[in-house]
């Protein structure tokens, strides 16, 4: 878990929001640099973010945390702030979490369905003041596979760039809405009333609906069966109207996607040190290779079958080993 010592300043910023005397103990991390305590005061609980600058900067999550709150989405009530500190005190959305509910046995397409419906009714609100999830954004997320999966395996990549050019373009939105970028069963907490807490949102931008629904659909951390991601799409598009153009612009963000996180995944192991991350990938390549199927990605998938045998499609830090 890391340190699970509480910031230096926590407790003077929890006393003067009236927390006094509360007890913090440490919760399971991310990532990132951030860290995360619970609060608890009598009857009282909260949740204690530790974003410390300036490896972190809390002002985006704030940003998105009330722009979603205040159009009834569930994102946590702010309580107080300490910029300077990098410390903020939220709403306690509890400890059940809709991984570890299907984990733990509840039936899973319900829980898909109500992510999906609030992914709809988010997608009907126009798109909040965010950056664009843009060409050149894509594009930066394909170049990550490149530089760390492909740079640690000595993979060639002459002929990758052009091969995205062709197809990113149907990732971009005719009209945008926001999207949360991280939205996947991990990242939502189910509360009373069938809604859904969300969490982990601070890289929203504005861009194409397909791409929380890949997020979700196509879970790096967990198996999505893919029943149920084909109920959850004729879902959306039945209430949607979203048709084959949708279908497409879904795979492109899903080969994109997935493609971006095995390259992040591999600078989590090289850089950062986190050796859980690289054991995830072989999961993640099952769901390109699923993407790649898709008629609209056939030049990409030409340039993934003829420079990446399946012997180098897994385990980054496995595979690095037995080349060693």
């Amino acid at each position: 878990m890391g340190d699970v010592t509480p910031p230096a300043g926590a407790r003077d910023f929890l006393d003067g929001l009236g927390w006094q005397g509360a007890r913090v103990a440490p919760l399971a991390g991310d990532a990132s640099f951030r860290r995360y305590f619970r609060v608890v005061a009598g009857a009282r609980r909260a949740i204690l973010m530790d974003a410390p600058p300036p490896h972190e900067d809390p002002r985006p999550f704030l940003t998105v945390a009330r722009w979603l709150h205040e159009r009834g989405f569930g994102a946590p009530e702010i309580y107080g702030e300490a910029l300077d500190q990098g410390l903020v005190l939220l709403e306690d959305f509890g400890d059940d979490r809709m991984r570890e509910a299907i984990d733990a046995g509840a039936p899973p397409q319900p829980l898909y369905a109500r992510a999906v419906r609030t992914l709809i009714e988010l997608h009907a609100q126009p798109a909040g003041p965010f950056a664009p999830h843009d060409l050149a954004l894509l594009t930066q997320g394909t170049e990550t596979f490149a530089q760390w999966y492909c740079g640690t395996l000595g993979i060639a990549t002459a002929g990758y760039a052009e091969a995205w050019a062709a197809v990113l373009p149907l990732g971009l939105p005719e009209h945008p809405v926001t999207t949360l970028r991280d939205y996947h069963a991990e990242n939502l907490m189910l509360l009373p009333g069938d809604r859904l807490g969300l969490l982990d949102f601070q890289d929203a931008t504005a861009g194409h609906p397909a791409y929380d629904l890949v997020s979700l659909l196509q879970d790096a951390r967990r198996d999505v069966e893919p029943a149920i991601e084909a109920a959850m799409l004729r879902l959306y598009a039945d209430e949607t109207g979203r048709g084959d153009a949708f279908d497409a612009s879904y795979h492109v963000l899903g080969a994109q996607r997935n493609t971006r996180i095995l390259g992040v995944f591999t600078r989590l192991w090289k850089r950062d040190g986190k050796p859980r991350y690289p054991t995830l990938c072989p999961r993640v390549w099952r769901y390109l290779e699923h993407d790649l199927a898709h008629p609209a990605l056939a030049s990409v998938k030409a340039w993934f079958d003829a420079h990446i045998p399946p012997a180098l499609r897994g385990d980054p830090m496995l595979l690095a080993a037995r080349a060693a």
